[in-house]
C-alpha cells in the first residue's frame, strides 16, 4: 500500500488540492458548489504556487494547502500557519502550539472573525472567543482558506465583521495508506533549561471499501510538554479525527459524516502586565522569561479556636487551570435534483466543556450583612445568617480545613465553567439557468445552549485542586446548595434566508455577484444569580434566603429571564473583470453585523429593561477593491480597503478579575492595504511576499463617567488608533528543492502595537525568523516514503510582546512572546 497523502504536494508549482480535487475556497458545502462551479475569468483549474493560491473571486481572499501547511511544525495549531496571509497577525503562546494565542485580521480581533471547520462554526457561542490550541490537526486539512473582512453569504456566524476563516477537511483517499508521524523539541534558549516537546500523530486510509466510491480516514494524536516559561505545568493533549464519504453517481454528489474530539490539559502562563514586560524586554536579559513560582507547596494546618487566614499554596496564576473538552459530528452533502439544480445539506452538532480561572477565598462561617457588607466571623450583630457566593466569596458553614471550628478563611478552586450543546444546518438550493447565470437559495439555522456556572472546589494539600473540573463534584454550602459565582443560561438561536445572483456578461469577460443575508438573532437570557453591578458581579444565593438577602442589598436586581432580538438586511455586491488574460479587477461591498456577546448582555440586565439600556448591535460597511494577476509562474494580488464601524463595541479581559470591561467607541473608521506576490523562478523554487498596511481611527471622545456635579467625563480617544492592532506587517517564505532535501526560510515583521486606545502606551515591533528542513530519506518498497523534517522558530530568539488585548485604559496583561525552539520529526507514510 501507499498513501497518496503523503506523497501528495510534491511539486511547488501545482498544489496537493489543485491535483486531486477542484479548488474548495469557500465554508460550507452549497458555497463550495457555487463557487467550483462560476464562471472565472481565468479559468476553472485553479494553480498554487508553494501552496498559495489566489482565487479569482470579486473579494479579497487567499488559500494556503498542503503544500505549505506540511512545512510547518507537525502539531502547531493551523492559526500559526495563517500567520503568512497578508492582513493577519497572530501572536502564539508557545512556540508548539497548544497553549493558545490571540490575532487580528485588519485589525478585528479573534471575537470578530469566524473560524469554521468544513462551515461548522468554532467561535465560543457567547463572546465569540476562538481558542486557537483547541484548532484540528494540521494533518488532516486539505486547506485553509481567508476571507478578509467578509464572509459567505450562507455563514452561520454571529459576529463575522472582520472575516473568516474556513478549515477544510481532507477527503479520505481512495487508496489504503497510513501515515504515522513522531516529533521531539525543546526550547533553545539561554537559561530555558530542559523543557522537552513530544506529538505522536497517526492516520489510516481506508481506500474504497466497498467498490463504490466509499472512502474513510481515522487520525489520532497525542502531544505533551513541559510548560515553556516556569517551572510548573504542563500540557498535555489528546485529538481523533475522522471522516467516511460516500460518492453518488458520477456528477460529484456524495455523502460524507466527520467527527473530532480534543481533550486539552494545561496552565495559564507567561502573562505580565504589558508595561511590565516592556521593562523586561529593554532591559535585554532574555533568561527573565523563564522564572520560577512558589512551586512545590504545602497548605498550612488549620488551628483550633483561631480565624485562620487562607493558604497562599496554589493561588500563583501560573497555577490556574484552563481544561477542555471538546467534539463535533459534521454531515455533508451534495444532491443533483434535476439538470442545474443541487441541493446541498450540511447538518452539525458541537460539545464543548470547558473552564478557566483560578482560586478564591472562601469563608466557613456565615455571611452577616452590616454597613452593606459582609462581615468577619467575629461579628455578633444580630442578623439573618446567608451561605451561598455573596461579594465575590463564597460563604460555606462548614469547617473546610478539618481544624474544628467554622472560624478560617480557606482557598477553594473556582474556575468559570462552560457547557454547550450546539446544534445546526446550512443548507442551499443552487440552480444553473444558463451557462452565464447561477443563483442561489440558502437556509442556515444555529442553536446553541450555552450554560454558564462557576462552582467552586476543596484543594489538595500541596495546592492542586482535586478536580480540574469542579462542576463534576462540587462544594456546596451548609443547607447542600451548590457553591458558585455565577449560574446563568442562555441560548443563541439564528435564522438565516440569504440569496446570491452570479452572471457573466462581455464574452465572459466580466462576473459579477449580488447576495442579500437576512439574519434573525434571538438570544434567550437567564440570570439565576442577584446582579449587582453593571460590570457583570452577582451574588448566588439560594431562594429561601431572597428576602433576608434584598433586605441588606436593597440595589441588587432579582434573578430574571430576557429576550433580545436582532435583525438586519446585509446586502453584497462584487464584480471582476478580466483585463488582459492573466490580470484582472475586483471590487467587493459587504455589510456586516455583529451580534453582542453574552456579557455585555448579562451586565445589561443591572438596568431596566429599556431601549437605552440595550446593547447596540455593530455594523459594519466593507469596501475592497484591487488587482489580480495569475500566470503559470506568479500569482499576486493588491487589495486597498474601507470599512466604516458603527457602535464599535470593544472589550478588555482582565485575567485578575476574570471579566472582561467593555466599551463603546461609537464609530471607527478602518482602512488599510494588503498584498502578496508568489514566484516560482524554477521548478525547484518559490519565493513568496506579502505585506499589509493598517490605519484605524476611533472618530469620538469615549465618556468615561460623570464628575461629582453629574457632568459627563470624556476621555481623549478622537483621531485615535484601536489599541492591540500591529500598523504594519511584511513577511515572506522561500523554499528551494536540493535533490531529496527541501529547504525553507519564512520571516514576519509586526508593527508596533498601542496597549489603549488613549494610545499613551505603544509596543515596538518585532521580527521572526523560522526555518525548515525536509529530507525524503527514502522510498519504500510499497511505495510510502519516509522523511525526517526539522523545525526552528524564531531563529535569531527574539524577546518581544506576544499577544493582549487592548483596553481603553490601564494596564492589559500581555503574554510573552514564544522563545527560540527546534523539533525534528519522522514522517513516516506506506
Amino acid at each position: 500500500m501507499r498513501l497518496k497523502y503523503l506523497a501528495a504536494a510534491s511539486t511547488f508549482g501545482l498544489s496537493a488540492a489543485s491535483m486531486f480535487a477542484a479548488p474548495a475556497t469557500a465554508q460550507s458545502t452549497g458555497s463550495v458548489e457555487f463557487e467550483e462551479n462560476e464562471i472565472v475569468v481565468t479559468g476553472a483549474f485553479e494553480r498554487g504556487i508553494g501552496g498559495v493560491e489566489l482565487p479569482d473571486t470579486a473579494k479579497a481572499k487567499q488559500v494556503l494547502d498542503q503544500e505549505i501547511i506540511r512545512r510547518q511544525r507537525p502539531g502547531q495549531t493551523i492559526n500559526d500557519s495563517v500567520n503568512l496571509v497578508p492582513g493577519v497577525s497572530f501572536q502564539n503562546n508557545d512556540p508548539w502550539g497548544s497553549g493558545g494565542g490571540s490575532f487580528t485580521i485588519r485589525g478585528f480581533a479573534s471575537d470578530r472573525v469566524s473560524q469554521t471547520l468544513d462551515g461548522l462554526p468554532l467561535n465560543d457561542s457567547g463572546n465569540y472567543a476562538l481558542y486557537t490550541n483547541q484548532q484540528v490537526d494540521s494533518e488532516i486539512l486539505e486547506e485553509v482558506n481567508v476571507n478578509l473582512g467578509v464572509t459567505d453569504i450562507d455563514s452561520p456566524t454571529a459576529s463575522a465583521t472582520g472575516g473568516t476563516i474556513n478549515l477544510r477537511t481532507r477527503r479520505p483517499s481512495d487508496i489504503p495508506g497510513i501515515t504515522a508521524t513522531a516529533s521531539y523539541g525543546n526550547i533553545l534558549s539561554d537559561g530555558a533549561g530542559d523543557r522537552p516537546y513530544y506529538r505522536i500523530f497517526g492516520m489510516v486510509d481506508s481506500g474504497d471499501i466497498t467498490g463504490m466510491g466509499t472512502t474513510a480516514f481515522l487520525s489520532g494524536s497525542y502531544t505533551t510538554y513541559e510548560n515553556p516559561f516556569n517551572n510548573y505545568g504542563e500540557v498535555e493533549k489528546k485529538q481523533f479525527n475522522g471522516r467516511i464519504l460516500q460518492e453518488i453517481g458520477g456528477n460529484g454528489d456524495f455523502v460524507s459524516v466527520a467527527g473530532h474530539y480534543n481533550e486539552n490539559r494545561n496552565n495559564f502562563f507567561g502573562s505580565f502586565p504589558v508595561t511590565t514586560l516592556i521593562d523586561m524586554i529593554e532591559d535585554g536579559d532574555k533568561t527573565a522569561r523563564f522564572y520560577d513560582i512558589n512551586y512545590p507547596c504545602e497548605l498550612a494546618e488549620g488551628v483550633a479556636g483561631a480565624a485562620d487566614a487562607a493558604n497562599s499554596c496554589g493561588t500563583e496564576f501560573d497555577r490556574r487551570y484552563n481544561p477542555s473538552d471538546t467534539g463535533n459530528i459534521r454531515a455533508s452533502s451534495r444532491f443533483t435534483l434535476a439538470d442545474g439544480l443541487v441541493l446541498t445539506v450540511d447538518p452539525s452538532y458541537q460539545y464543548v466543556k470547558a473552564n478557566g480561572g483560578g482560586t478564591v477565598t472562601g469563608q466557613e462561617y456565615a455571611c452577616r450583612f452590616a454597613a452593606g457588607r459582609c462581615q468577619s466571623a467575629s461579628f455578633t450583630g444580630a442578623t439573618t445568617p446567608l451561605f451561598g457566593y455573596i461579594g465575590g466569596a463564597p460563604y460555606v458553614g462548614a469547617d473546610l480545613n478539618g481544624d474544628g471550628d467554622m472560624l478560617d478563611r480557606v482557598t477553594l478552586v473556582a474556575p468559570s465553567h462552560t457547557r454547550t450543546h450546539r446544534y445546526g444546518v446550512i443548507s442551499s438550493l443552487s440552480y444553473a439557468i444558463n451557462d452565464q447565470n447561477r443563483v442561489r437559495l440558502a437556509y442556515t439555522w444555529d442553536r446553541a445552549n450555552h450554560r454558564q456556572t462557576g462552582q467552586v472546589g476543596l484543594l489538595q494539600d500541596d495546592g492542586e485542586p482535586f478536580d480540574v473540573f469542579p462542576i463534576d463534584d462540587p462544594l456546596v454550602d451548609v443547607n447542600g446548595t451548590t457553591l458558585q459565582k455565577r449560574d446563568r443560561q442562555s441560548y443563541a438561536i439564528l435564522h438565516q434566508v440569504s440569496g446570491e445572483y452570479r452572471g457573466s456578461f462581455m464574452d465572459d469577460r466580466l462576473v459579477t455577484t449580488i447576495g442579500l443575508r437576512a439574519p434573525f438573532f434571538t438570544r434567550e437570557l437567564t440570570q439565576n444569580c442577584y446582579t449587582t453591578s453593571d460590570r457583570g458581579f452577582v451574588d448566588c444565593i439560594r431562594p429561601e434566603d431572597a428576602a433576608a438577602y434584598e433586605a441588606g442589598n436593597p440595589s441588587a436586581v432579582l434573578p430574571l429571564t430576557r429576550e433580545y432580538e436582532y435583525d438586519k438586511l446585509l446586502p453584497s455586491a462584487g464584480l471582476v473583470f478580466d483585463v488582459t488574460g492573466n490580470a484582472s479587477v475586483f471590487a467587493n461591498y459587504s455589510k456586516g453585523l455583529s451580534v453582542p456577546g453574552t456579557d455585555p448582555l448579562y451586565n445589561s440586565l443591572f438596568f431596566p429593561d429599556v431601549e437605552e439600556a440595550r446593547p447596540a448591535p455593530e455594523t459594519t460597511d466593507s469596501f475592497d477593491a484591487g488587482l489580480r494577476f495569475k500566470s503559470g509562474t506568479l500569482q499576486a494580488q493588491v487589495a486597498g480597503w474601507f470599512t466604516r464601524y458603527e457602535n464599535r463595541l470593544a472589550s478588555a479581559y482582565d485575567p485578575v478579575l476574570e471579566r472582561s470591561v467593555f466599551r463603546n467607541l461609537g464609530q471607527v473608521d478602518k482602512y488599510g492595504l494588503d498584498a502578496s506576490v508568489a514566484w516560482q523562478p524554477t521548478r525547484n523554487t518559490m519565493l513568496y511576499v506579502f505585506g499589509s498596511l493598517n490605519e484605524s481611527e476611533i472618530k469620538d471622545n469615549v465618556q468615561s463617567g460623570v464628575d461629582a456635579a453629574g457632568n459627563p467625563v470624556f476621555l481623549d480617544t478622537a483621531g485615535n488608533r484601536e489599541s492591540g492592532t500591529p500598523d504594519l506587517t511584511f513577511g515572506a517564505r522561500g523554499q528551494v528543492r536540493l535533490g531529496p532535501v527541501e529547504l525553507g526560510a519564512q520571516a514576519k515583521h509586526t508593527g508596533k502595537r498601542f496597549t489603549t486606545d488613549l494610545n499613551d502606551v505603544e509596543v515596538d515591533g518585532y521580527t521572526l525568523v523560522d526555518l525548515d528542513v525536509r529530507w525524503n530519506v527514502t522510498e519504500l518498497p510499497t511505495g510510502g516514503t519516509v522523511a525526517l523534517q526539522a523545525n526552528l522558530t524564531n531563529l535569531f530568539d527574539t524577546f518581544y510582546v506576544g499577544g493582549f488585548g487592548g483596553g481603553l485604559t490601564g494596564t492589559p496583561f500581555a503574554q510573552i512572546g514564544a522563545p527560540r525552539a527546534g523539533s525534528v520529526s519522522l514522517i513516516v507514510g506506506f
